[in-house]
């Protein structure tokens, strides 16, 4: 499946874009916080006979999906709630430092 991406491996981009977001924006007057990522998917699924893998979920670009004949794709909505590693009961900010004043 050349034309899709595992939907693991997507997540995984997906935080390291957000960690790069955060870590760019820390001498931003502009801030913003991550309450929720809300994303919509086309994925395809896969059943393997693989020892240990059972269903893999790939990615679509929604061109590719339109053109894969062979695969059955359904549409996934996914909502996540971004989190600190180290203080996971504050809300997650795409900036830096807490100003002056911010909850």
């Amino acid at each position: 499946m050349n034309d899709a991406v595992e939907l693991a491996d997507m997540i995984a981009q997906l935080r390291a874009e957000l960690s790069r977001a955060m870590s760019a924006g820390e001498d931003s007057d502009l801030r913003f916080r991550a309450e929720r990522v809300e994303l919509e998917l086309t994925v395809g699924v896969e059943r393997t006979n693989e020892p240990g893998v059972k269903v893999r979920f790939w990615v679509f670009d929604a061109s590719a999906s339109a053109k894969r004949s062979s695969t059955v794709t359904q549409r996934l909505s996914l909502t996540l709630q971004p989190v600190l590693a180290d203080a996971p009961e504050q809300v997650a900010l795409i900036s830096g430092d807490e100003l002056l004043g911010e909850d």
